[in-house]
């Protein structure tokens, strides 16, 4: 088991072990009421055993806490999977995952400070990305054709199915140098034509937006599942309460946002900058 699982394992049981304490029960207390053996409790709440859907529902019951089994339950459901390390996932690997949770949702919305969505990069563009990862994280470039083949085949699902998209970018994406200055053309004008598909709606966040909300990128699934990137791991959020706060900023980036014409203006200036350098 990775480190970082380990930990994961421990938060749940210190969020419990919370919980037992604010109802006032010592942790024998606890067992005796659930008609568990003694150790139980304790190797709950230190992370050496993880409990199953019903203990959480019985520890609530016990501890005057049953709102918050929905959260628990899908913390717990997370424990294991909820921290990724970037070294332990071959690209291919991700990039296939990604297709088959794309498939499965309704509504996509992802905002981006820095570099194009991955669902709307050119091929020039996407495989400057990933020679920059791969070289960051000090992977062999072997990967490179697989996980490009295998990003692109993720860009259908912007033509196939009921799917709905909302991106919103932040301006300096448009100013972010990936690859050469033909290699950021290509990709501008590509944001122009996403612009045009039925089912995609393209904002830009301008550089001189108010700040009012802490923010990074991240990816919302529906309302079910939130991924977000950091540079030593993806996180995969499922809480119901963690998910609405993501919800609520990707709504306060959207009512600052511009799109439609205005978007475009401001694709088209960062185009004839590239122009003029």
């Amino acid at each position: 088991m990775t480190t970082t699982a380990k930990e994961a394992r421990e938060a749940f049981g210190e969020r419990l072990r919370n919980l037992r304490k604010d109802a006032g029960l010592t942790g024998r207390q606890l067992s005796k009421l659930a008609g568990w053996p003694p150790s139980k409790v304790s190797k709950i709440e230190y992370g050496k055993q993880v409990p199953t859907d019903d203990d959480v529902r019985v520890w609530c019951t016990h501890t005057d806490a049953a709102d918050q089994v929905p959260d628990l339950i899908a913390n717990l459901r997370n424990v294991e999977t909820a921290y990724l390390e970037w070294r332990r996932m071959r690209l291919p690997h991700r990039q296939k995952q990604s297709i088959a949770v794309e498939a499965k949702t309704t509504l996509m919305r992802w905002y981006e400070p820095v570099v194009v969505p991955g669902l709307l990069q050119t091929p020039p563009y996407a495989e400057a990305i990933l020679r920059m990862v791969l070289n960051f994280y000090d992977e062999p470039e072997s990967d490179i054709e697989s996980s490009l083949r295998a990003r692109l085949e993720r860009q259908q699902v912007l033509y196939r199915g009921n799917h709905r998209f909302y991106f919103i970018i932040a301006e300096q994406v448009l100013h972010t140098l990936v690859g050469t200055a033909d290699v950021m053309l290509e990709q501008l004008d590509r944001l122009l034509t996403a612009m045009s598909l039925p089912r995609v709606v393209l904002s830009i966040l301008p550089m001189e937006a108010d700040y009012r909300t802490p923010v990074n990128n991240f990816i919302m699934f529906d309302i079910r599942m939130v991924q977000v990137e950091t540079i030593s791991a993806e996180l995969t959020i499922t809480q119901p309460s963690e998910i609405a706060l993501y919800e609520k900023a990707f709504h306060r980036l959207k009512d600052q946002a511009v799109h439609g014409q205005d978007a475009r203006a401001m694709i088209t200036a960062a185009m004839d900058k590239l122009r003029d350098c």
